[in-house]
């Protein structure tokens, strides 16, 4: 995996230009040449503050993690960046674009799918990847945007001095089967954590989390390593295929699309034969589960869903 090539990457491969002129925070105080000061090497960005961070970019690489609160695969890849990042101390800072929150980053950007990876420098848009990837990729990939940084201008570093932190008191021990879950998802057996989720639900069928757990690991195997295009063919060939269009509903939900995949559900229980609903049934209201009842997504999926059943 490799960036685009050289300062041509630099050349409006994003359209970032509605975002400049609008106004920001208070940007980070300045010290020393080619260093700066800045809350953090890791932050949270929004919409309104988008201008302060091409800012910085002109000073240090901004790697841009596009993510959403329901995206399975973003808090896969989230982690690893972040850790990145702080081993670079300094000289690449994260900035994280909470898609659901910042819709027009998102259109700025053209996120067409998360998680989506984009680096600035020097104010400009680079294109680095779609999707998890593996922690040695990601690193490659970063050693490549320092390289190109570096050949545009770009070498500053920003201060990660900090004031000594309050001692936070310790959380409290995960519960047995929620422990076996994460580290199985770190370990990237979905299986081993689907199991470890079920067995939590047996001991507490109200444990919310873990229903929602089980339904992401479920997500998650069943759309590794699956082909978008060749899944979108088979599902266009045979439209009545159940198989097939479950499988393009994952992909879309766990692409960010949730309205596509939702409708694709929707309609296809509308055509098939009631002895026929019920698998379509259950992966509804296992997506739903996903995203979670406070999104409106949800709400208007599980209105048209109502209206289907009676």
């Amino acid at each position: 995996m490799s960036i685009p090539d050289q300062t041509a990457a630099l050349r409006g491969a994003v359209d970032l230009s509605s975002l400049r002129n609008r106004p920001s925070t208070p940007s980070p105080s300045a010290g020393a040449p080619g260093a700066q000061d800045a809350p953090g090497l890791i932050m949270d960005v929004t919409d309104a503050m988008f201008p302060e961070v091409l800012e910085l970019s002109k000073t240090v690489p901004v790697v841009v993690d596009l993510w959403a609160e329901w995206c399975g695969p973003c808090k896969q890849l989230s982690p690893v960046l972040e850790k990145i990042v702080l081993e670079h101390a300094g000289r690449v800072v994260l900035a994280k674009v909470d898609v659901d929150a910042n819709p027009q980053l998102a259109q700025a950007f053209r996120a067409q799918s998360i998680p989506m990876v984009v680096a600035l420098v020097g104010g400009q848009a680079v294109p680095l990847f779609n999707g998890a990837v593996p922690e040695q990729q990601a690193r490659e990939v970063f050693a490549q945007l320092l390289q190109l940084a570096a050949q545009n201008g770009v070498t500053g570093s920003l201060s990660t001095a900090a004031a000594p932190e309050e001692t936070a008191p310790e959380e409290p021990p995960l519960p047995p089967h929620m422990a076996a879950a994460f580290a199985a998802i770190e370990e990237g057996d979905y299986v081993a954590a689907a199991a470890a989720y079920e067995a939590a639900l047996a001991e507490n069928p109200r444990d919310d989390e873990a229903r929602a757990g089980l339904g992401q690991v479920k997500l998650l195997a069943r759309v590794q390593g699956a082909d978008l295009q060749a899944a979108r063919a088979a599902a266009a060939a045979a439209p009545n295929d159940v198989e097939a269009q479950l499988l393009v509903a994952d992909l879309d939900l766990s692409g960010g699309h949730v309205d596509d995949a939702f409708d694709r559900l929707l309609d296809l229980f509308a055509a098939l034969e009631p002895e026929e609903r019920p698998v379509v049934r259950e992966r509804l209201l296992e997506l739903f589960g996903v995203i979670g009842d406070e999104d409106p997504r949800v709400g208007r999926a599980r209105s048209r869903f109502a209206s289907l059943l009676f």
